[in-house]
């Protein structure tokens, strides 16, 4: 790994290491389901705010879900959790991003398929983060409510209701 870094490793880009092998693979694939979710409120009208909300929530989730299979919970704070999360978020660039902007614009998933740029990975990894938070008995609300979005047509408006609805609780 070290060697790898070092050859990846410029003046302007600087490669890190890491051991946390779940970690890095959950981080890699579960933040494409906020970003799904982000692009949608985005593309919806909804604001920083409800964005920054979104992402914070979405990673607590996908750093509940690392923990309950192996990961280290220092891996979600890092480059490869919140760093690639607001990356991945933020840029339309991104086609999650782009796939949930087309959603939240009113496109089906037909039609959001056909004009973003490439397959959006949230999309099935969507179900497999709900199931697999059945599985090690991890709440997903955010992968739920995107759930419903993708299999049940829910609005960007019943997202955010179902994601943020209810009784208050801590964090």
């Amino acid at each position: 790994a070290m060697r790898v870094a070092r050859a990846c490793t410029t003046d302007y880009f600087k490669a890190f290491v890491s051991d946390d092998v779940i970690g890095l693979e959950m981080c890699g694939s579960l933040k494409n389901v906020t970003a799904l979710a982000v692009g949608m409120s985005r593309g919806a009208g909804f604001g920083e705010n409800t964005a920054a909300m979104i992402q914070a929530r979405g990673l607590a989730e996908l750093t509940a879900l690392g923990e309950a299979c192996g990961a280290k919970s220092k891996t979600f704070a890092g480059l490869a959790g919140v760093g690639d999360l607001v990356a991945t978020c933020g840029s339309s660039l991104s086609r999650n991003y782009t796939f949930g902007f087309n959603l939240g614009q009113g496109k089906s998933i037909e039609e959001a398929t056909r004009v973003s740029k490439g397959v959006a990975e949230g999309v099935p990894t969507t179900d497999a983060v709900v199931a697999l938070g059945k599985r090690y008995q991890v709440a997903t609300p955010l992968a739920t409510a995107m759930s419903h979005v993708l299999d049940q047509g829910l609005s960007c408006r019943g997202m955010i209701d179902e994601l943020f609805g209810g009784q208050i609780t801590a964090e």
